[in-house]
């Protein structure tokens, strides 16, 4: 069981890097920095319910690094860690709530997200007035956060009913 897991693991975060490098590659036509669609966001909601809270922290740290190592810079780890590990806490702390459905937990994760990296913005550029993009990156995380929620679902469902991963992680 525990090779099936570290596979299962593995793939998991092949997949956030691709699905990271890929969404760098899709421009979003909106004139608001930092929208992103929150691809590899998919695996860390995965993760967090076919796996348990742990591997999902530790999928969203290790895909922050690899990308911002591999097609990033010193900003892309800053901003990336503090809206990803923002967000990771945020979903496992909507989960172990037990009121929210995987997309509300993924919204709130996406939400979590944009907070996190206004946060560091105002803090890097040293000017609370980046606060006004705040309105704009939630309504996006809104939105993608149901999108990928709702895929997340559906993946979800599926390695459960086929028991691709054991344990009862719900």
């Amino acid at each position: 069981m525990k090779t099936k897991k570290i596979t299962i693991f593995g793939v998991l975060i092949a997949l956030a890097f691709i699905l990271s490098y890929l969404e760098s590659l899709i421009p979003i036509p909106v004139p608001v920095p930092g929208i992103k669609l929150g691809l590899a966001n998919l695996v860390v909601i995965t993760g967090l319910y076919v796996m348990g809270e742990k591997e999902a922290f530790v999928l969203s740290l290790i895909r922050i690094l690899l990308v911002s190592f591999t097609f990033g810079s010193p900003s892309t780890l800053l901003f990336s860690f503090a809206g990803g590990i923002l967000s990771c806490f945020c979903m496992i702390l909507m989960k172990q709530i037990g009121k929210f459905s995987l997309t509300g937990v993924s919204i709130a994760g996406g939400v979590a997200h944009n907070i996190g990296q206004v946060f560091i913005a105002i803090l890097v550029v040293n000017n609370i007035l980046m606060i006004y993009y705040l309105p704009f990156l939630l309504i996006s995380g809104l939105i993608t956060g149901l999108v990928i929620g709702m895929v997340g679902a559906l993946i979800v469902g599926s390695v459960k009913k086929y028991h691709l991963v054991s344990g009862n992680n719900n």
